[in-house]
C-alpha cells in the first residue's frame, strides 16, 4: 500500500498571498504551472515529488490548460491521480485553474473560442481532473473569427453551471481585455485575471495592459517568467546539450540565444550575485516588484529547483539604483 501523504504543517508560513484585483481570492506569489515536465513522457514519480513539495511550501495555485501534455491532456490526468489519491483531502485548499482555445481535438469545434469548443473543452478537463469544478477557467487565447461576446458567455455558463469558480482570459491585447471585461460584467460574472507572458527580456505587458487591468480590477497571473531558460546562469557558456534551445521541438531557438542576450544575462547575473541570488531568483522578484502582478507561474523539472525558485521570496526589495541598471542593461 502506497504511504500516507501528510502535508507540512507549516506551509502556510513562509508563502506571501496576493489579492487577485478586486476579489476575495488570494494568489501565492510563486504558482506552480504545469505546461512542461507533467505529460506521460515524464517521470510521474518526479511530477508527483514537484506537486507535493510545491504544496508543502504554501503553492496553493496549480496551473493548467487542456493542451499541456505531451500528449495533450497528460497534465490534467496526471494531476487528476495525485488529486484523487494524495491531495483529495485538501482540494478545497487548492486553486486549480484551466484553460480552453488551444488545438485539443479535430474538426472544426477542436479549438479557438466557439461556446462549442469552450464548454466541451471544460467538460473533458473536469473528467482528466477528476473534480467537479476548476476554480479559474481562462479563454486561452482571442478567437479572431468567433464573437467575443459567445466566448465571453460561455465562460459566464460555466461559472452559472457550477463548472467554474472564476473565469479570466490569457494573451488578450488591451483592447480586447477591455472589451472581453465589458461583456463578462454586463453578463453578471466578473473577469478575475489575465494571464500574460512577461519577463524582463518581454516587457510588451507594460504599459497599457498592466494599466487596463489594474483599472478594470483583475489580477495578474504571469507565466515564462524565466523566459524559456533564458534567464538563469544555463546559457552564459554556449548551449547546453540539454537544454531546450538544444532541441528541435519547444519555444526557445537557438537563433534566439543571440550574443546580444548573453551579453546582457552576464550583466544581469552579476548584479543577481551581488544582491546574493541567482539570475533565475532576481528574474522572479523583479516580477513581484509590481504589486499588480498577483502571482508569478513557475514550472520545475525537479524539487531541488522549485527549492531554488523558491529561494527568490527571501529578497523581494530592490534599491533604487538597482532598478535603474537593470532598466539601463535591458534597453541597451
Amino acid at each position: 500500500m502506497e504511504n500516507q501523504y501528510t502535508p507540512s504543517p507549516d506551509r502556510y508560513q513562509e508563502m506571501p498571498y496576493r489579492r487577485c484585483g478586486n476579489s476575495g481570492l488570494l494568489l501565492p506569489a510563486i504558482s506552480l504551472g504545469l505546461w512542461h515536465n507533467f505529460g506521460h513522457i515524464d517521470d510521474m514519480s518526479v511530477a508527483k515529488k514537484i506537486i507535493l513539495k510545491a504544496f508543502d511550501s504554501g503553492i496553493t495555485h496549480l496551473d493548467l490548460a487542456n493542451n499541456y501534455g505531451p500528449p495533450a491532456g497528460a497534465a490534467e490526468e496526471n494531476l487528476g491521480h495525485i488529486l484523487k489519491n494524495e491531495l483529495h483531502a485538501h482540494r478545497d485548499e487548492l486553486i486549480i485553474s484551466s484553460k480552453a482555445g488551444h488545438l485539443m481535438w479535430q474538426g472544426p469545434y477542436g479549438e479557438w473560442g466557439s461556446r462549442k469548443h469552450i464548454l466541451s473543452s471544460l467538460d473533458q478537463s473536469l473528467k482528466r481532473l477528476k473534480v467537479d469544478y476548476v476554480d479559474i477557467f481562462y479563454s486561452h487565447r482571442p478567437d479572431p473569427n468567433t464573437p467575443l461576446e459567445e466566448t465571453m458567455m460561455a465562460l459566464d455558463s460555466a461559472v452559472k453551471q457550477g463548472k467554474a469558480l472564476y473565469v479570466g482570459i490569457s494573451k488578450y491585447s488591451p483592447q480586447q481585455t477591455l472589451k472581453a471585461v465589458n461583456i463578462l460584467k454586463q453578463l453578471g460574472t466578473p473577469c478575475l485575471v489575465h494571464q500574460t507572458r512577461y519577463s524582463m527580456l518581454e516587457r510588451s505587458p507594460e504599459g497599457e495592459l498592466l494599466n487596463t487591468i489594474e483599472k478594470k480590477g483583475m489580477g495578474t497571473t504571469v507565466f515564462s517568467p524565466l523566459a524559456q531558460g533564458l534567464l538563469t546562469d544555463k546559457y552564459l557558456h554556449g548551449i547546453p546539450e540539454t537544454s531546450r534551445a538544444a532541441k528541435p521541438h519547444g519555444f526557445l531557438r537557438k537563433e534566439q540565444v543571440t550574443p546580444q542576450i548573453i551579453k546582457k544575462v552576464s550583466q544581469l547575473n552579476n548584479l543577481a550575485t551581488k544582491r546574493g541570488q541567482s539570475l533565475a531568483q532576481m528574474a522572479i522578484a523583479w516580477l513581484l516588484k509590481d504589486p499588480r502582478i498577483t502571482s508569478v507561474i513557475m514550472g520545475a523539472s525537479s524539487v531541488n529547483q522549485l527549492n531554488e525558485n523558491l529561494k527568490s521570496l527571501n529578497n523581494l526589495d530592490f534599491s533604487p539604483d538597482e532598478l535603474d541598471l537593470i532598466n539601463s542593461i535591458l534597453t541597451k
